[in-house]
């Protein structure tokens, strides 16, 4: 089909799905997906994995906070059923990679982004983090991030101090290591970085059947909201994590040595009643959060 076949055809299943006896079984963003199937396909380099779920959708909706005064972050917008909802919700600033999802976007949204209710991003997210925050007021991020960019998506939020939370569609593996209890298999940097900064926890689980693709893995989506209370300079804490996990089978002691006075850890460690002997993973995160404070470089 033309340009204006498809611009044409937009509008047309627009008016289609106010019927109400087909509202009822397939909604605006359903019938697009139909048409659009055979063209947009989802791209591997991308790590795109459309959910197709509308219930799940409906679940990540309703777990959000009130949003009345704070804007919204949707980061890898895809087809736009989520990015529908949460316009219902709020403003919206959503961040697209794929310049062929960003076209469909720009199109099926006409209407919300002319009165400023989505406002619609071309490029990599993490490209637009470097610029500087990314709306310049508080928000939330809501998103079904690409899995292969989630950590550093969950790095740049606890960064930006106008990041109040994030609410994210991530690997049930990745899930298990934010909420992971100290001495678990699960526990790593990741788990001490975000304890630290903020509260997290697992919403629930979503299985591959609900993307399209489907995913090899489980899925979850996590709550991640940010602690006013801590107040600390995010990459030295985030430095100190990496450092003091660089050798996980390692003592703690060892690895921080690597990078801190030894004779200072060993003060500290006495002061604070750690053993020597304890490896990165056998430490809780509000004891990190102690040594971190405690050590200069």
């Amino acid at each position: 089909t033309t340009g204006d076949d498809n611009y044409f055809f937009y509008y047309y299943v627009k008016k289609l799905a106010t019927i109400p006896i087909l509202k009822q079984s397939l909604d605006t963003l359903g019938l697009l997906r139909l048409f659009l199937g055979c063209k947009i396909r989802a791209k591997k380099h991308f790590g795109q994995n459309f959910l197709t779920d509308s219930s799940v959708v409906d679940k990540i909706i309703k777990a959000m906070p009130d949003t009345r005064d704070i804007s919204l972050v949707e980061v890898g917008p895809g087809l736009g059923d989520l990015t529908k909802g949460l316009i219902e919700r709020g403003s919206v600033e959503a961040y697209e990679v794929d310049e062929d999802l960003y076209e469909h976007l720009k199109d099926v949204f006409k209407e919300e982004i002319q009165n400023n209710r989505l406002r619609l991003n071309l490029g990599d997210v993490l490209e637009y983090w470097e610029r500087g925050s990314l709306p310049k007021c508080p928000y939330w991020i809501v998103a079904n991030i690409p899995y292969y960019i989630t950590t550093p998506i969950i790095h740049k939020g606890l960064e930006d101090t106008n990041c109040i939370g994030m609410i994210l569609m991530v690997q049930k593996e990745v899930a298990e290591k934010l909420t992971a209890d100290v001495s678990s298999k699960e526990y790593s940097s990741l788990s001490v970085l975000v304890q630290i900064l903020s509260r997290s926890g697992i919403l629930f689980e979503v299985p591959s059947e609900a993307f399209n693709p489907p995913p090899k893995v489980t899925s979850a989506v996590v709550r991640i909201e940010k602690k006013d209370s801590v107040k600390v300079i995010f990459q030295g804490l985030k430095r100190y994590v990496s450092r003091a996990f660089a050798a996980p089978r390692k003592t703690l002691l060892k690895n921080l040595s690597s990078c801190y006075n030894k004779e200072q850890i060993k003060a500290l460690f006495e002061k604070l009643n750690i053993s020597p002997n304890l490896r990165p993973h056998e430490l809780t995160a509000d004891m990190h959060l102690c040594l971190f404070r405690n050590l200069t470089i």
